[in-house]
């Protein structure tokens, strides 16, 4: 099966989301090429980013556990075309 990019943009709005979010991301960390966090305090928000290079099948069972989690908005972004990988 061929691979995707993908930019999977979550916003934590819970700090209980956080520990659930992190073992997620910890069981997908294979196809995770790289994660960036940025805390927005004034108002209490946290925004990650997470770029994954995976069949486009692992990135929306990751990108649908996530959205399960209570507390965390969640949306993906493909790039057009396939990779081989």
């Amino acid at each position: 099966m061929e691979n995707r990019v993908a930019l999977v943009g979550i916003i934590v709005e819970s700090p209980a989301a956080v520990e659930p979010l992190n073992r997620l991301l910890h069981d997908y960390s294979g196809a995770i090429i790289g994660r960036m966090g940025i805390p927005h305090r004034a108002r209490g928000l946290n925004i990650i980013s997470v770029v994954m290079d995976a069949p486009q099948r692992e990135i929306s069972a990751l990108s649908g556990k996530l959205g399960q989690i209570p507390g965390l908005s969640v949306k993906v972004v493909y790039s057009k075309a396939e990779v081989s990988g």
